[in-house]
């Protein structure tokens, strides 16, 4: 199966890091090279925002799916090629998963870490199969990681959970990684 599309979660703010803006301007342009779309929260600032003008200014397609009550917090971003505005975040959620093959975590906050596991629980359950990619820039995920496996060894998943995510450190193995697991 040929990689169409990519759900991304990531932070509406910067971060403190340069490494995570740049990681996601450089996530965009690789996107847009390799004809994926981008299917994301609908933000046009922090992290969101980079990666989304990126995967535009290399003349990708770019979905944005933001709840009503987001388009002022987030700045929803208009310039994108299809923006859908949804009633709740659980509608939100739900069409970014029915419009992907595949979801990314780039670093972000507090909603990037709960979509992020939303997805990791649904394929645990069994409810999707589609790669999961968390990019671990400058080890912005290692205590997300480090939890996953205490959450191992403490007997509350099985080991074989691991199959249901990987990590990379660079944007540049993401998309590799996902097709790959198609």
């Amino acid at each position: 199966m040929k990689l169409s599309s990519l759900c991304v979660y990531c932070g509406s703010s910067t971060g403190k890091e340069p490494a995570f803006m740049e990681a996601g301007d450089r996530f965009g342009h690789i996107m847009a090279q390799s004809k994926v779309k981008l299917v994301y929260g609908g933000g046009g600032i922090g992290v969101m925002g980079a990666v989304a003008r990126a995967v535009l200014a290399g003349g990708g397609q770019v979905t944005g799916i933001i709840p009503k009550f987001l388009t002022e917090v987030e700045v929803e971003f208009k310039e994108v090629t299809e923006l859908i505005v949804t009633e709740s975040m659980h509608a939100r959620k739900q069409l970014m998963f029915e419009r992907s093959q595949g979801f990314v975590a780039l670093p972000g906050g507090i909603g990037t870490v709960e979509e992020t596991i939303e997805m990791l629980t649904w394929a645990q359950l069994g409810r999707h199969s589609y790669p999961i990619v968390i990019a671990n820039i400058n080890g912005f995920w290692d205590p997300l990681i480090e939890l996953l496996d205490h959450i191992i060894k403490a007997g509350f998943a099985r080991s074989d959970i691991r199959r249901i995510y990987s990590v990379v450190d660079r944007v540049e193995d993401i998309i590799p990684r996902v097709e790959a697991s198609l």
